[in-house]
């Protein structure tokens, strides 16, 4: 019994690996969708967003069962509770790329934002991207070196989400109310993509060392 347990366990954690990687597909795509203006490209991600959904849903159920069948306790407890909170922020990371694939299927063939934010965002795009990846290797190895590596790049997301901000508020700001509302959204999107990641490796971090950060995000 103990040995089917831990192979149980080992599924939990190879389905968060594959939940991550079809973030990190998902996020790159929307970003590219959103500085290029690809249409097609957009849909492909909002389209492919329920197989995130089906996939969290599916190890939500099994680590559900495990709970309901070995009754686990202590560090089995919590790579259990903590695979389900998991498992909610990847479905929540999915969905902030699919809304920045919205944004770019809405406003086409036009790029969402003004020319004045293009390289913001897509700085922005590529930490977040940067950060996806780093996040699936992360849940595959428990590398806390990366989960470090997580925290910094949200640090850089973070001041650029702030630059937007200040920029729209500057006296130079051209842009209409659309195009106010469209940067507003894609830059909280980018952001909380990049938070929903370090909620993610802190939790890496505290099942590995059972020192608790208090989230911040």
């Amino acid at each position: 019994m103990r040995e089917v347990f831990q192979q149980e366990l080992r599924e939990v954690q190879d389905r968060l690996v594959e939940i991550s990687a079809l973030v990190a597909d998902a996020i790159e795509s929307a970003t590219k969708a959103f500085n290029e203006s690809d249409v097609a490209l957009a849909e492909t991600v909002i389209e492919a967003d329920a197989k995130i959904d089906a996939a969290s849903v599916a190890l939500d159920e099994l680590a559900i069962q495990i709970l309901a069948r070995q009754q686990p306790v202590a560090r089995d407890l919590r790579i259990v509770v903590i695979a389900l909170r998991v498992s909610a922020s990847l479905e929540r990371m999915g969905d902030m790329a699919t809304h920045i694939a919205q944004l770019a299927r809405y406003r086409f063939p036009d790029k969402v934002v003004p020319k004045s934010l293009r390289s913001t965002f897509a700085e922005m795009g590529r930490f977040d991207v940067e950060i996806a990846r780093m996040l699936t290797e992360l849940l595959r190895s428990e590398d806390l070196a990366i989960a470090e590596k997580i925290r910094d790049t949200d640090d850089e997301i973070d001041a650029l989400h702030l630059s937007v901000f200040d920029k729209m508020l500057g006296e130079t700001w051209k842009g209409g109310s659309e195009e106010t509302v469209d940067a507003t959204l894609a830059s909280r999107y980018h952001e909380r993509f990049a938070d929903h990641a370090v909620s993610i490796a802190k939790k890496v971090s505290y099942l590995a060392t059972g020192d608790w950060t208090p989230q911040d995000s």
